[in-house]
């Protein structure tokens, strides 16, 4: 295959905005399209090889798949072998949980689907993801094992029936993401079926160079990087992705592949020496960049600065260059390296390393047994420790049932905001051990108000449905009721009051948790393990006096409304209101934000709250 100087051009410009979109610069909203631009070149390459070696009747499986490997994996396991101490040391047992998952997805080629599962792309939890890159270089796999299978079996066919089938399977894959896009948004973004259309444009395009050439055509050459430079500074975050939008940045590159010729006004610009030697180590840029904003942003605990920012862009670059020139070039330009034994049992080892590292890291909640730094307890991170299962009984559109006990008629519910999940495991281990039926009716954000989202309201409906119907014998209620009142009007807390009417009307014992304060920091933990506790002081929201008394007056109505004070046993914890840390006197911390509470916590204000509900058997 005839090198194109130009495709490495159009690397650089597919690497650097997606480098400097990842980095938070605001110019580039739309940074993320250098993805699209990777997927449509890497379409044009892979299927420009296979079809010289189809037609010189020289294919073999064998090469093809040991060129891929050498290709990606030195470089890819090098970096995920330098990110496992960084994780290892920095990362809390809920981050390296998740770091664990993905260093086995990465290895089995899936990271893709685990991602597709997990955050979105663009949630501010995903910029602490130091493996989450990689789900583009997963789709680019998958198509790797698939497409040459399917172009061996079919050359007999014919090139022109081929390149048909390809047109409409780029077609159907297009319009499937467009229909997944208008519910399943975050799996949208990650799903080979709704990103394969781009990699086949690229297939495409090879076609229809082997066919009639490189047709230069500087307005439609032209097009394609205006195309380019319009989705990297006017698309954002909002823009919906992969979809219709998608095609501004896919035909973009398609006309520069087609249309771009050494001597015309773009291939000028692409072959420039330092935009190719950019696009040479486009790839190992890719590799580096986020696990170096990612672990950053883990170590640190203040907001990154843009110096600090482009200062980790450049590091990114040399690091990249470093690996470019000492493991991508010799891997595949050294016979000695990847023609032995030695490269095959190499990369056999290190993929059971990723695996088994992987597989012991989720089994064990993200080595929550590691020792924690001097000051603070050995069992710090043990502490810390929560399961990804105190998600499935969120936002569901019926009561999660927990636990069943056939031969005891009583039912207990526990219902509320996300501060209700933080009394998952809690609550389920109190159940069994008073052998009784238990239910979890959570949502996320929901102040149970007449102005809560839609979302909220029609989970609100549902409740009211729920107990008038089932009856249960006790309702345990929490929600961040001091954020959640906030510029609540009248009719607000009429509503409100109505929904605690109904729910102590259908139960014998409403218990109520006073909400929790909030913290000054969003990242107590980070600031506990390094010595800035002071950062953690108590944040009041102005409403806390207003919610105290609003549940004293129903506390008075209602002979089976109990108020739990959370709040005060929380505070106490701490420190007290005025000199609050976050901290036990331990050393464990008590909130994972700004409002959540660590699982130490949670056993603390649970074990009260049993203790409570056994006074109020001798109250009212």
């Amino acid at each position: 295959m005839k090198y194109r100087a130009e495709i490495d051009g159009l690397r650089a410009f597919a690497v650097i905005p997606v480098i400097l979109f990842h980095a938070g610069f605001e110019s580039f909203s739309g940074g993320f399209i250098g993805v699209d631009i990777f997927f449509v070149i890497s379409g044009y390459l892979i299927t420009t090889i296979l079809i010289n070696d189809l037609e010189d009747k020289k294919f073999s499986f064998f090469n093809f798949y040991s060129r891929r490997a050498r290709r990606i994996l030195p470089a890819l396991f090098f970096v995920m072998i330098v990110c496992i101490p960084l994780a290892w040391f920095w990362m809390l047992p809920g981050q390296m949980k998740d770091f664990s998952q993905s260093l086995f997805a990465v290895s089995l080629f899936i990271s893709n689907l685990l991602f597709s599962i997990e955050s979105g792309y663009f949630d501010l939890i995903s910029e602490e993801k130091p493996l989450l890159h990689t789900w583009s270089l997963a789709i680019e796999e998958q198509y790797y094992l698939i497409f040459p299978i399917y172009l061996f079996l079919f050359w007999k066919f014919g090139k022109n029936k081929i390149f048909w089938t390809i047109v409409i399977i780029t077609t159907i894959s297009f319009l499937f993401c467009e229909i997944v896009n208008q519910n399943k948004i975050s799996m949208n973004f990650f799903l080979t079926p709704s990103r394969v259309w781009e990699i086949l444009a690229g297939s495409i395009v090879a076609f229809m160079i082997k066919k009639n050439g490189i047709k230069k055509n500087n307005f439609l050459s032209i097009s394609g990087l205006t195309a380019i430079f319009f989705s990297i500074f006017f698309f954002n975050r909002s823009t919906p992705f992969p979809s219709a939008y998608t095609l501004i940045p896919v035909i973009g590159t398609v006309f520069i592949i087609l249309y771009t010729s050494n001597n015309s006004l773009v291939g000028k610009i692409l072959n420039n020496k330092f935009l190719v030697s950019l696009g040479l180590i486009s790839y190992s840029a890719y590799l580096w960049h986020q696990p170096i904003f990612a672990f950053t942003r883990i170590r640190l605990t203040d907001e990154l600065s843009s110096f600090l920012m482009t200062l980790l862009v450049i590091i990114s670059l040399l690091l990249s260059y470093i690996t470019w020139r000492w493991i991508e070039k010799p891997f595949r330009k050294n016979k000695k390296l990847y023609g032995s034994n030695y490269f095959i049992i190499g990369i056999i080892t290190f993929f059971i390393i990723f695996v088994s590292f992987g597989y012991l890291g989720h089994k064990s909640n993200g080595f929550d047994h590691r020792l924690a730094a001097k000051h603070l307890p050995m069992d710090f991170y043990k502490s810390l420790s929560y399961d990804a299962i105190n998600t499935l009984c969120i936002d569901k559109s019926e009561p999660c049932n927990l636990y069943t006990n056939i031969d005891n008629s009583k039912k207990v519910l526990l219902v509320g905001d996300s501060h209700s999940v933080n009394f998952h495991y809690q609550f389920i281990d109190d159940s069994i051990n008073r052998n009784i039926t238990s239910y979890q009716f959570s949502t996320t954000g929901c102040g149970f108000f007449l102005t809560s989202s839609s979302k909220c309201k029609s989970k609100i409906k549902k409740l009211k449905e729920i107990v008038k119907k089932t009856k249960f014998n006790e309702i345990i209620f929490v929600n961040n009721l001091y954020s959640h009142a906030a510029k609540r009007s009248k009719n607000d807390w009429n509503y409100y009051e109505s929904l605690m009417n109904i729910l102590a009307k259908n139960t014998e014992k409403l218990y109520v948790f006073l909400p929790r304060h909030s913290i000054q920091s969003s990242s107590p933990v980070k600031n506990i393990i390094h010595k800035n506790e002071a950062l953690n002081g108590i944040k009041l929201h102005g409403k806390e006096q207003l919610v105290d008394n609003f549940y004293k007056i129903l506390n008075k109505k209602y002979q089976n409304f109990f108020i739990f004070n959370q709040s005060q046993i929380l505070l106490n914890l701490g420190g007290g209101l005025n000199s609050y840390t976050a901290l036990t006197n331990d050393g464990y911390p008590i909130y994972t934000d700004t409002n959540h509470i660590t699982m130490y916590a949670a056993d603390y204000v649970y074990k009260n709250f049993i203790e409570f509900r056994l006074s109020t058997n001798f109250l009212k």
